[in-house]
C-alpha cells in the first residue's frame, strides 16, 4: 500500500511503496511499535507499524487480505480465535494451539508463534538449554508457548501450577511432569525455573511466585512478566546469586523474530533494545 507523504517531499519518496505491519488487540500498546519501528529506521526500510485496536477479529483479517497488511502481531484473547481464519499454520504454532503472529503473502495468510521462540532465545543467551531440567510455573497460555519451546529445545520440562490438572495437561503435551505449585516443587533438582505466571506483573500483584530461599547460587532463573522489568522474582534471584533473566529479552526476541519474518532481514537488536528500555522505563 502507498504511503502518504506531506507536500515537501521529494516525488521519488512520494511514489514509493510504503510495506503497513501493524498488531491487533483489544488494548493496543506501544511496545512492540516501538521496536519494530526502530529496526526499520536502522536499516532503512520502507516499513510502518501500526497497533490497531480490534473487536472483529474476522473482519480485521479480511481487511489484511484487502489491504496487503504483510504482517500482524496478535495479543490475547486472539491468539486461538484467529486460527480458524487462517489458511494455514507453522507447524510448531499449530502443535501450541495458539497464534501470536500473521504473515501475508500475497494474499495468503499463515501463523506462527514467535513467543516460544523468544523464550528459548532469552534463555540460550546464558545456558544450553538441551538436556536442562525445567520448572516452569503455570499453564496457560503464556507457559504453553514456553514449555513447547523448551521441548523443542530438548530441555526436561516439570510444570508446577496451582490448578494440577492444568499442570498435567500440559505436561502430558510436551513430555514432561507436573507437580503443585508450592514449596515441594520448589527443589534443588531443577537448574532453570521459569515464571509465566501473572504473579509479577505490577498491575496484577508484585509479589514473587516463589519464596527467595528458594532461589540459590547456580540457579537459572527467568520471569515472562516485563512489567517491571525488574521483577521481584528478578531481584530476589539477584540477591540470592542467581542468573536472572528479565522477560524483556523474551519480548524482545519474540518481535526480532516477527521481524525477520516481516522483512526477511536480520533484525538490529541493539535498536530495537534500546527502543524498548525507552518504552518501559
Amino acid at each position: 500500500m502507498h504511503g502518504r507523504t506531506s507536500s515537501t517531499a521529494p516525488l521519488s519518496q512520494a511514489l514509493g511503496r510504503l510495506t503497513l505491519c501493524g498488531s491487533m488487540s483489544r488494548h493496543p500498546v506501544s511496545t512492540g511499535a516501538a521496536m519494530h519501528l526502530a529496526g526499520y529506521r536502522a536499516l532503512g526500510l520502507d516499513f510502518t507499524y501500526i497497533p490497531f485496536a480490534v473487536t472483529d477479529v474476522e473482519g480485521a483479517t479480511r481487511g489484511m487480505r484487502a489491504l496487503g497488511i504483510r504482517g500482524l502481531g496478535v495479543s490475547m484473547p486472539y491468539k486461538q480465535t484467529v486460527i480458524p481464519l487462517l489458511d494455514e499454520l507453522d507447524p510448531v504454532a499449530a502443535r501450541i494451539g495458539a497464534v501470536n503472529t500473521i504473515v501475508n503473502d500475497d494474499g495468503r495468510l499463515r501463523g506462527y508463534n514467535t513467543d516460544w521462540i523468544g523464550a528459548v532465545r532469552a534463555l540460550e543467551e546464558v545456558t544450553r538449554l538441551g538436556g536442562a531440567r525445567v520448572l516452569l510455573l503455570g499453564a496457560g497460555g503464556a507457559a504453553r508457548a514456553v514449555a513447547f519451546g523448551l521441548a523443542e529445545r530438548g530441555a526436561r520440562v516439570t510444570v508446577a501450577n496451582r490448578d494440577l490438572e492444568k499442570a498435567r495437561q500440559l505436561a502430558a503435551a510436551v513430555g514432561g511432569t507436573a507437580v503443585p505449585l508450592d514449596a515441594e516443587a520448589l527443589s534443588p533438582d531443577h537448574g532453570v525455573l521459569v515464571n509465566a505466571t501473572s504473579l509479577g506483573m505490577a498491575e496484577v500483584d508484585p509479589r514473587s511466585p516463589v519464596p527467595e530461599e528458594a532461589l540459590r547460587e547456580g540457579l537459572l532463573v527467568m520471569d515472562i512478566v516485563y512489567k517491571p522489568m525488574i521483577t521481584e522474582l528478578v531481584a530476589a534471584a539477584r540477591r540470592r546469586g542467581a542468573t536472572a533473566v528479565h522477560g524483556g529479552r523474551m519480548l524482545l526476541h519474540q518481535a526480532a523474530e516477527q521481524f525477520r519474518l516481516y522483512t526477511g532481514r536480520e533484525p538490529p537488536l541493539d535498536v530495537m533494545d534500546e527502543a524498548l528500555r525507552a518504552q518501559l522505563g
